[in-house]
């Protein structure tokens, strides 16, 4: 049928998307509605932003009038009707072999219905085009058959990305000939016949590393690699006729892949041909883990906990190893400054009611897509999980109740389907070696990032000047004295470091084995009281002695370091690090860590004082020229003994100020994945004269509203590190970058966060983790949400609201006995202070 409109000939000059760009045709960029709702999505067949037609929110409309691109294809997404018998002879669905979600494929599943629509003939809701003509086919199917922006992000979720490496492409075989039988029966160095990993330089046998699910191994193919150098070898027991198996590099400490491996056994004498699969490979292993891992979701009594709906409760969709970052988000929007800064509205004044932030701040923006906006995907996570639109029962296009608490769903009712970060989760972790993967990751270290991420973004947003008051980063941030004594002199030094998270070692104490009521056999340990960890840290037996090089000339002696709060954060996270080295391997424990009463913290006794009359200071070695670096030759002897890397060992030392081996052992266990740890340590000071920053790290700085000299000031000063020059440009805003100026002259801020007494807080929510370690397994979190209307409804919590648990996009009243267990084994707390 022919088009009325007068403008369809401009079409023919559209281009397809390129196959770098994103479509965003799933879902709108500004908030959560997508190609499944009654009007579907536009998508703009310019830039390819994808947006609603909501009446209160239209982001279709604002964008035609932002941008001026006036052509728009609607998609809407209908499903199938899928049969409800299998038909006779069909096959059963194959079962999972490998860590992914079974990809079915869009045509199967749903049908799409298009329609090109000019916004110049209708500027409020646009004019569809009816035509049949070449191009706008041309132009649709160019949308359509596009990769969208939620398939690059999601692509191959669940599933491992294992590559080759230079160890693997060139490995050098120092030994061939055939291995006698008797030589592939045992590790050489135990009698452990399973988990049997075979050098592939030098065709020594040794175990493997302990693995999840009882897999026994004593690390003696790891002590070869440190003592010989070999990299690369293959675990016996997997190898196929194929010439599949699983490869590991030591060098890499990761999985590969060996392109020649058939050809690597055959010098060995070793046919795969005629091999076949005897043990479980590390992939099966990561499946059984992940399939076991699930938190309860039925109460004491056996009863199904009851799925709650409405503004706050709000789940998020698991992406594929995105638990972490789910449990992290769901905790920092039920926090008063979250929801503030980016609802405004606490609670919702409605379930259908939008944040009148967006609103303000898109008509401000500075980028040209809300894609590429953190702002933009802030405002929209907070939309979509504080609005209460969408945390409804999947299928369902009810409008919830203001208060989520006061009318549960009724018995029986489907989860939600649950909200998909997808595009959030891309750009926060855009250009980390990490969090741009879809490996699960640890929830601490997310948090870390993402507040970094959102402070760069408000300061270069916002400009240097920013009002403390509307940067929600700021409710955790404080200071952490550290008081510095030489035992010789007696001379001291204070240090105050800006923190987010106070991370508590939690001593492990096991007990005995008990076989009759524990037919499991698992490790169990004593319980820890979290004033005696935070003791151990911030009290008075947190104090520590170390070997210290002294600047007042006492030379090579004792210290005594001590550690006290400078200042509280509004909200304080409590990180506690429950791990143990097992074969080299961080190790997670389930180490019992009990709450005070009525979870409530005082933390009064904890706070510094800084410098005391009569107190000498240790001179500032830091105020005249650079100094050269001096790293202990003990502790370095140590460290390199183990088997670290000189650089590492010297930039353990560095970052931990010759504090000994053992905190610099600490350091580097907690450091070993970071992606610039094998990077040259650059001369400190501000030196012209030593290795200048690269004009890729000055540029970071740079686009944060930082000029080039106090850029490159800031990393000379860190060595190179970009996250602490970050802090130490918000900590020295009048520094102006100009290396001969006194240092006097530049005072560093006031540390974040209030010295007020009492120092009270109450716990408001803490996120869960099951698995052996932080890199696998699955988080939660359980967060007390409060009542708005339904006093009858409460728990016994002091009139302070129910406990709710998030497990992605299930999200139910949390049963009380399983609360009370969960909260001795959380991996973080969070405590409001009150």
């Amino acid at each position: 049928m022919a088009s009325n409109c007068p403008h369809i000939h401009e079409l023919s000059s559209f281009k397809s998307p390129r196959l770098s760009q994103s479509v965003h045709r799933e879902e709108c960029t500004q908030c959560f509605d997508n190609q499944d709702s009654t009007l579907g999505v536009d998508v703009c067949l310019t830039c390819f932003n994808g947006s609603c037609l909501d009446q209160d929110r239209h982001h279709s409309r604002t964008h035609v009038l932002r941008s001026g691109h006036t052509f728009t294809l609607n998609v809407k997404r209908l499903p199938k009707q899928k049969p409800s018998i299998r038909g006779e002879g069909e096959e059963p669905p194959a079962k999972m072999k490998k860590i992914a979600i079974a990809e079915e494929r869009e045509e199967d599943k749903y049908t799409h219905i298009t329609t090109i629509k000019c916004w110049k003939c209708d500027p409020q809701n646009g004019t569809p085009i009816t035509t049949d003509s070449i191009t706008t086919k041309t132009v649709s199917d160019g949308v359509m058959f596009s990769l969208s922006s939620a398939r690059q992000s999601e692509v191959k979720a669940w599933e491992e990305e294992i590559t080759a490496c230079g160890h693997t492409l060139m490995l050098e075989q120092i030994s061939s000939g055939p291995i006698p039988a008797e030589g592939l029966a045992h590790c050489v160095s135990c009698e452990l016949t399973s988990n049997l990993w075979l050098c592939l330089t030098c065709r020594a046998l040794g175990c493997g590393r302990a693995q999840f699910g009882g897999v026994g191994g004593n690390g003696h193919a790891l002590d070869h690699f440190n003592k010989t150098g070999h990299a690369v070898c293959v675990k016996l027991g997997t190898i196929t006729p194929e010439g599949g198996a699983d490869i590991y590099c030591y060098a890499c400490n990761d999985a590969r892949i060996d392109p020649e491996l058939t050809s690597h056994l055959s010098t060995f004498g070793i046919n795969v041909s005629v091999l076949s699969k005897t043990e479980k490979s590390m992939t099966e292993l990561q499946i059984e883990q992940n399939l076991t891992f699930d938190f309860s979701l039925t109460a004491e009594d056996g009863s199904a906990l009851q799925p709650v709906f409405g503004p706050g409760t709000t789940g998020l969709s698991n992406l594929g190893n995105s638990c972490y970052m789910a449990s992290v988000l769901q905790t920092l929007f039920a926090l008063p400054a979250f929801q503030s800064r980016y609802f405004g509205s606490i609670p919702p004044e409605s379930a259908s009611t939008s944040s009148p932030k967006a609103a303000t701040h898109w008509l401000t923006c500075a980028q040209a897509l809300p894609a590429e906006c953190v702002e933009c995907q802030m405002l929209k996570l907070a939309d979509g999980l504080l609005s209460g639109r969408y945390s409804v029962p999947h299928g369902s296009n009810q409008s919830q109740s203001q208060d989520p608490l006061a009318h549960p769903a009724p018995e029986n009712t489907p989860w939600q389907a649950g909200l998909k970060p997808a595009g959030f989760k891309a750009l926060v972790g855009r250009g980390h070696a990490e969090f741009a993967t879809m490996r699960q990751q640890d929830a601490e270290e997310f948090l870390s990032h993402f507040l970094t991420v959102l402070r760069r973004f408000n300061h270069q947003a916002q400009g240097a000047d920013a009002n403390a008051d509307a940067e929600p980063t700021e409710t955790f941030a404080f200071g952490l004295e550290q008081r510095l004594e030489c035992q010789e002199c007696h001379r001291v030094r204070y240090r105050i470091d800006n923190m987010d998270v106070l991370s508590l070692g939690v001593p492990a104490v096991e007990l005995p084995a008990d076989t009759e009521d524990d037919a499991s056999n698992k490790k169990k340990y004593a319980p820890v009281e979290l004033l005696a960890c935070l003791g151990m840290l911030v009290g008075p037996t947190g104090e520590e002695s170390l070997e210290y090089q002294c600047e007042a000339g006492c030379g090579k002696t004792n210290a005594v370091r001590r550690t006290q709060f400078a200042t509280f954060p509004e909200v304080l996270v409590l990180h506690a690090k429950k791990f143990q080295l097992v074969n080299w391997v961080p190790t997670k424990l389930d180490i019992p860590v009990l709450l005070p009463s009525g979870d409530i913290l005082t933390l009064d006794t904890y706070v510094g004082h800084g410098l005391q009359a009569g107190e000498i200071e240790l001179p500032n070695v830091n105020a005249g020229a650079p100094q050269a670096i001096q790293f202990d030759p003990d502790t370095m002897a140590q460290l390199e003994g183990m088997g670290f890397p000189t650089i590492r060992c010297q930039k353990a030392i560095l970052a931990t100020g010759n504090s000994g081996a053992e905190t610099a052992m600490e350091w580097l266990f907690g450091h070993m994945e970071d992606p610039d740890i094998d990077d040259p340590i650059p001369t400190p000071g501000s030196s012209p004269s030593g290795p200048e920053p690269s004009e890729g790290e000055i540029a970071m700085l740079s686009d944060m509203g930082f000029t080039n000299a106090q850029a490159k000031k800031a990393l000379r000063e860190t060595a190179g590190n970009i996250e602490r020059a970050v802090e130490w440009l918000f900590n020295h805003p009048d520094d102006n970058g100009d290396d001969t100026s006194s240092r006097k002259d530049t005072q560093p801020k006031p540390p974040p966060g209030s010295t007020r007494l009492p120092a009270r807080y109450r716990l408001k929510a803490f996120i869960s983790h099951k698995g052996p370690s932080v890199h696998s397994g699955h988080y939660v979190a359980h967060i007390r949400i409060r009542q708005v209307d339904n006093a009858d409804a409460m728990d016994v919590d002091n009139g302070e609201g129910k406990w709710v648990l998030f497990n992605d996009e299930k999200v139910v009243l949390a049963d009380k006995t399983s609360v009370e267990e969960l909260k001795k084994l959380a991996y973080l707390y969070v405590f409001e202070r009150v």
